[in-house]
């Protein structure tokens, strides 16, 4: 489900603000964790804001990802319908953000929106090689997706935006256990911080206190 900036979970809740349980991780520093799902297309739309920020404030703020798990194997039909409401949805945030979409998926007679696989893809990047390469991942991933029409639910077109030496380490690790219960520990983290709703900016200051912003925000309205 899609609303103005944001992509919907099922039972929406309020703006949070609490205390968080990673305050021991933050080192006397200012931490955003951005909570996306690399197929939400506001995400996309979110993508060059994320980028700004961690350009501009490298050093002096932590920066981290967090999956979200919009939709699931079978949740959408692939229908005319379908298509023209996501259509519509890319539409409005290519006005909002100036970003651009490829009509590329749409001439698909059949797809599968489960977006599990490139939330999964994404942790693995993470756990493996660190925040700085899980978020330039997610920035390939979404930009083969939204400008190339690329399946992205695919482990060998996942595999693909990765150096090839790095190939084989993805696909052992994506295929495993671990990595299925960390994408889920992301889902749960995600709803336990109040984002259920994509994108959204998690704030952690230096006394451990939280707030989350959801939904496409500017720059200067995040920090």
């Amino acid at each position: 489900m899609s609303s103005e900036g944001k992509d919907l979970l099922p039972n929406r809740q309020d703006t949070v603000s609490t205390r968080s349980h990673w305050t021991l991780k933050l080192n006397n520093t200012i931490h955003y964790i951005f909570v996306v799902d690399p197929m939400c297309s506001w995400c996309w739309g979110f993508h060059p804001v994320i980028e700004e920020m961690r350009g501009r404030y490298r050093g002096r703020y932590d920066f981290s990802l967090a999956v979200g798990g919009l939709r699931t194997k079978g949740a959408m039909q692939w229908d005319a319908p379908t298509k023209a409401k996501l259509k519509a949805t890319w539409q409005q945030v290519a006005d909002a953000t100036g970003q651009d979409f490829t009509d590329n998926l749409f001439q698909r007679n059949d797809f599968e929106y489960d977006t599990y696989p490139a939330c999964k893809a994404v942790v693995t990047v993470r756990e493996l090689w660190g925040d700085d390469a899980s978020f330039a991942y997610l920035g390939r991933i979404q930009r083969a997706f939204y400008l190339d029409g690329a399946d992205i639910t695919r482990l060998q077109t996942l595999k693909s935006y990765l150096d090839p030496d790095r190939e084989e380490e993805f696909s052992t690790f994506y295929r495993s256990e671990r990595a299925e219960v960390l994408m889920r520990h992301d889902f749960s983290k995600a709803r336990s911080m109040g984002a259920n709703a994509f994108p959204s900016v998690v704030k952690i200051d230096k006394d451990g206190h939280m707030v989350c912003k959801k939904g496409y925000q500017r720059m200067e309205d995040i920090l």
